[in-house]
């Protein structure tokens, strides 16, 4: 680990939790943080021991919100909690968003709202700096009152128990603590609450899919770049006027990318007064306005999540500067900050974002592959008939795109009663985090697959050169996959080309190059 995070429940970037999310980071709890965490933890004490009647410390939860529990049974309510809301079904979390949700989930508390005491956070912090990955099942939340289930499963291996993974392999949660010299803790008043109330697994998961994202939509300028040479369209319908005309950032963005990557073409410059065609179809001409719209999104996404990462997100919250009803320092408020709406409705934009930028992307593959729509021969092979070329690779864009549009159905517009009703209007933002995550998956191969196509239509216009970007992107891609000479297995091709566009390398070419 050579980086060093200090979080404080403020200013934690949506890059850094990428950064934990990976391994390559260690972190710390600011002293800033540290204070604020012993000022709500004291009003919880002082409550306890003038034996008030505050939700969740000293009565049961939900639905029985209204029993009150004797002051000597409160640390078995707390423990009672996190076992009973181990619920979890389904696949365990990949590791990075694992290490995502715990890291947000300690940042949260570091904002000092949630009444916790300060060695519970820094045994959450000790989990992710020496490897020990608490196993989440990714189903069983609805997202209100929070991601109860999977926050459950990550508290379980605090108290030492549930399961983690540590070194790659699964052991018993306080078998996995004690082989990294740690000991579980013994939950206190509100700290079990404190710990599964929230929305760090929808938030989590989907900051690692817009990351994702935002390097999926550099490349698809770049893949859509490259499309446009390989069947010499014309860049006029990028021309800066236009996009004064329409003045969306997201697609003046795209639109200067366009440029910059295509100036310098000599395959622009052999048919540039001699070709009969007005304009080009819409999955070329209209790439700034489809491919900005997602622009536009992502940032929405962004603001949100931004904002979701360094929220208090619990219920009830401490606020220690407070005045009490009674004129007692602290006040204590339940509310609604675990609602998972504003997490939710922004990864539905998600997956509907990307899912179009995948859409557009299959139909240039189509136009790059089908004989009837370009000057190429038919599926980019030199032996049409005896070889099938790209035809299946299509076919695959093709139902990647299908099942987008299918996961792109949104989430957050549906709704189940739970709790006996006491929660009775819920987010579903678990369900619409992993629906997006997929669809970004799924763009990645999609452009993958064009980027393929594209690379592979250069080759029938040599010695022309592509824009001086294009030309760079196409020399990238050919480090990794050689041109189709004759028909092979091109499952590793698809996969390696998505690998470029996953590692993000493909979408910086645009800044070392001059605008145009």
């Amino acid at each position: 680990m050579s980086t060093r995070i200090e979080i404080d429940g403020e200013t934690l970037s949506l890059e850094q939790v990428e950064i934990v999310a990976r391994g390559k980071a260690t972190v710390t709890l600011a002293e800033s943080g540290r204070a604020r965490i012993r000022r709500s933890r004291a009003v919880v004490e002082r409550a306890v021991e003038e034996g008030r009647v505050v939700y969740g410390v000293t009565t049961g939860f939900g639905r029985l919100s209204e029993v009150a529990i004797p002051l000597d049974r409160l640390e078995e309510l707390q423990l009672n909690l996190i076992r009973s809301h181990a619920c979890g079904v389904g696949a365990p979390l990949p590791r990075d968003e694992v290490r995502a949700i715990t890291l947000l989930r300690a940042n949260v508390l570091a904002k000092g709202f949630s009444g916790i005491r300060e060695e519970v956070v820094d045994l959450l912090l000790e989990l992710l700096n020496r490897g020990v990955h608490p196993i989440i099942p990714e189903q069983g939340s609805v997202g209100a009152s929070g991601d109860l289930a999977p926050l459950s499963h990550l508290a379980l291996v605090l108290v030492g128990e549930g399961e983690a993974e540590l070194n790659g392999d699964v052991l018993p949660g306080g078998e996995a603590l004690r082989r990294a010299g740690l000991s579980p803790v013994v939950l206190q008043a509100k700290e079990g609450l404190a710990l599964n109330n929230g929305t760090q697994m929808q938030t989590g998961i989907g900051i690692l899919a817009l990351l994702r994202a935002e390097r999926a939509i550099e490349t698809a300028d770049l893949a859509g770049a490259m499309s446009l040479e390989g069947l010499r369209g014309t860049p006029d319908a990028f021309h800066p006027a236009i996009g004064r005309a329409r003045p969306h950032p997201g697609q003046l963005t795209s639109a200067a990318r366009l440029r910059s990557l295509l100036d310098g073409s000599e395959i622009r410059e052999s048919h540039r007064h001699n070709d009969p065609r007005v304009q080009d179809a819409y999955a070329l001409r209209c790439i700034p306005q489809v491919h900005g719209a997602a622009r536009n999104a992502l940032a929405y996404v962004r603001s949100v999540l931004e904002t979701e990462a360094n929220s208090a997100t619990d219920n009830p919250l401490i606020f220690p500067d407070e005045m009490g009803p009674d004129g007692t320092p602290g006040l204590v408020l339940s509310g609604g900050n675990f609602h998972g709406q504003p997490v939710a409705q922004v990864l539905d934009v998600l997956a509907i974002a990307l899912c179009d930028l995948a859409s557009i992307s299959e139909r240039r593959t189509e136009r790059l592959v089908n004989p009837d729509l370009s000057d190429l021969p038919a599926f980019l092979t030199r032996e049409p008939g005896l070889s099938s070329g790209f035809m299946l690779a299509q076919i695959t864009a093709a139902a990647l795109v299908s099942e987008s549009k299918i996961l792109a159905h949104p989430a957050s517009v549906d709704s189940i009663p739970t709790g006996a009703s006491k929660e009775d209007h819920v987010s579903m933002g678990p369900a619409a985090a992993r629906k997006a995550r997929q669809v970004v998956r799924n763009t990645e191969t999609v452009l993958g697959i064009e980027l393929l196509c594209a690379s592979q239509a250069l080759e029938f216009l040599k010695p022309l050169h592509p824009g001086a970007g294009v030309e760079r992107a196409y020399r990238m891609v050919r480090e990794r996959i050689s041109p189709l000479e004759r028909d092979r297995v091109l499952a590793p091709d698809i996969e390696a080309a998505a690998a470029l566009v996953r590692e993000g390398g493909l979408a910086a070419i645009w800044r070392d190059l001059a605008p145009a």
